[in-house]
């Protein structure tokens, strides 16, 4: 499809300021009548948010990073109102679409999905298609993004997708495959020809089953990494730590290969906790896809990287023909009561540890 150039196209009447959820002086969440509506550059669209799901780390953001006057959220999905000038996109005015921003952004208060209006780059977003719940579009956004980082570009770094499947299946252990990141995964590496093994709760083993694990384990029980082994036949190389804790990194660990492999995990490992030289280990972060300078600290900080960003946007192409062809589905979402001050009792919920197996969302338009 030949790509035009749009002009700056818009709906009536996008207001001056709108309500959005952003940090307090202590970096929790506040909601506010005030805040002002993005400005576009080349490349950006303007999407009025409509749905908007919950991520742990749209409050440990504010935790770790305290960002006073930041709009906090990530996952969205929303009818796009307006498109740069300059903006090279197949995207259309009342398209809706969904994806992910960079919440919580020390760099960049004004934007996060927790808000009436978001911006976001063009090439970075999923158009829902029309046989697509729009509740399930706002629980997607995340996992297709981390997937980006995690299977192929600075993760697991795999050979294989699900427009090249591997001739011959190899295992992939996915630990926390009940979460919406791990039921993305566990899609995408099954399309990819990947055999996967998985732990979760037993309560769980239903769902990650339904999502395409071949094998799954209790990640409770210590047996665990020598089931994982002989279930491989001990030649594991590959292992995605949703979790990252001390436990969750000790069972990747030890189910791995003893000749080596990879290890990636989505939260920072302490150096004292990678216990094997033969392993390499990566942390790659979904933010990462934007390729812009991520100014945080303690092991979080990343420069720009237009390399990522462009292997992301092949990606996404990738996905978007996965999604309009019914070959992925979203996590299962629970729906909160409308409004933003749902957001904050959603994040104290989401805190508490009481969700498991589902992802929460809720409208705010």
């Amino acid at each position: 499809m030949q790509l035009l150039p749009v002009g700056m196209m818009s709906i009536p009447k996008i207001p001056e300021v709108q309500q959005a959820i952003i940090q307090d002086d202590v970096g929790k969440p506040k909601l506010v009548n005030n805040s002002e509506i993005p400005k576009l550059s080349p490349g950006d669209i303007l999407v009025k948010t409509s749905i908007v799901a919950l991520n742990h780390s749209d409050y440990k953001m504010g935790v770790a990073f305290p960002s006073p006057g930041a709009i906090i959220g990530h996952e969205f999905v929303g009818m796009v109102v307006q498109i740069h000038e300059k903006t090279r996109t197949d995207i259309k005015i009342n398209d809706m679409v969904c994806g992910l921003v960079h919440g919580s952004n020390p760099a960049d208060h004004g934007n996060g999905a927790f808000a009436q209006y978001l911006r976001v780059p063009a090439d970075l977003v999923l158009r829902v298609p029309e046989s697509f719940n729009i509740e399930d579009a706002a629980a997607i956004g995340t996992g297709v993004v981390t997937a980006c980082v995690a299977l192929w570009e600075s993760g697991l770094k795999l050979k294989v997708n699900p427009e090249v499947p591997a001739n011959e299946s190899f295992p992939v252990l996915v630990y926390g495959a009940s979460t919406a990141t791990g039921t993305m995964v566990l899609q995408l590496l099954a399309l990819s020809g990947v055999r996967t093994i998985a732990t979760c709760s037993p309560h769980n083993f239903g769902l990650v089953h339904s999502y395409g694990a071949n094998t799954v384990f209790d990640y409770a029980n210590s047996e665990t990494p020598a089931n994982i082994k002989k279930n491989t036949n001990g030649e594991l190389e590959h292992a995605l730590d949703i979790i990252t804790d001390p436990d969750s990194i000790a069972c990747c660990y030890a189910s791995i290969s003893s000749f080596g492999g990879q290890y990636t995990s989505l939260e920072l490992c302490p150096s004292a906790l990678q216990t094997r030289r033969a392993l390499q280990s990566s942390f790659p972060m979904a933010l990462e896809v934007f390729g812009k300078q991520l100014g945080l600290s303690g092991g979080y900080e990343r420069p720009a990287c237009e390399k990522t960003r462009t292997e992301a946007m092949a990606r996404l192409k990738m996905f978007q023909r996965l999604l309009d062809d019914g070959k992925l589905r979203a996590h299962p979402v629970k729906a909160l009561p409308p409004g933003f001050q749902s957001i904050i009792d959603g994040l104290k919920l989401l805190r508490s540890g009481n969700v498991s197996g589902e992802k929460l969302i809720l409208r705010i338009d």
